[in-house]
């Protein structure tokens, strides 16, 4: 601001300089006129220069930058917790026991009661045909019917063929069994081994065998 000032008291003394220094011909070299319009043009453009210094660009605010959303979380959907199924637990039936059946030990059993027929150690000839006859008793609890029978059990088979029973046999009853045989042709000592078979074709009781020697 104290610049315009100076500038014009400079061309005031310019001024008086000017009009008071004769040229050699004793006329002003520069006329009033146009002095004051230097002046002018000169102040003119000294306030302009200030002007555009002094005047400063506000630089324009940042526009501020939008706050970021802060996202509150969505809580995830809660899977309730299930509830278990409590199995009653099964209180076990008892078992019944059936009644016996032909299978059964106390159903059917056989005892040897004696041998009837070729004692043990008895001689044949090679081929010889004989019957082997035992006396069994029924020491079970079922009665023993016509499809009963006795069946080659191991040992030599002799091609034993056996006989049907005679009659039923009762519990406690006994009954005598046969069993009809080859002797084999090679001499030596042969025995075959037999029992008593139900009707679902189990064996029972003790067992019966023949003892012979082929010479």
């Amino acid at each position: 601001m104290k610049k315009p000032g100076i500038l014009f008291v400079l061309l005031v003394m310019l001024f008086q300089s000017t009009a008071c220094t004769p040229t050699e011909s004793g006329t002003p070299t520069t006329s009033v006129d146009a002095i004051y319009t230097m002046a002018a043009e000169t102040v003119i453009a000294e306030l302009t220069l200030t002007a555009a210094v002094t005047t400063s660009t506000v630089p324009a605010s940042p526009t501020p930058l939008p706050a970021e959303k802060t996202t509150t979380p969505v809580p995830t959907s809660i899977t309730p917790t299930a509830t278990p199924t409590l199995t009653p637990s099964v209180t076990p039936t008892p078992s019944i026991t059936p009644e016996a059946s032909p299978t059964d030990e106390f159903c059917d059993n056989a005892s040897w009661v004696a041998d009837v027929s070729v004692q043990d150690g008895t001689e044949m000839s090679p081929g010889q045909a004989f019957e082997k006859t035992w006396r069994v008793k029924n020491t079970g609890t079922c009665t023993w019917t016509e499809v009963y029978k006795i069946a080659f059990g191991y040992g030599e088979n002799m091609n034993g063929q056996a006989r049907a029973l005679a009659w039923t046999v009762a519990p406690n009853e006994e009954i005598e069994v046969t069993v009809v045989f080859a002797a084999p042709l090679t001499a030596g000592n042969y025995q075959s081994y037999w029992r008593m078979v139900n009707p679902s074709g189990v064996n029972f009781g003790e067992w019966l065998y023949v003892d012979i020697v082929v010479r």
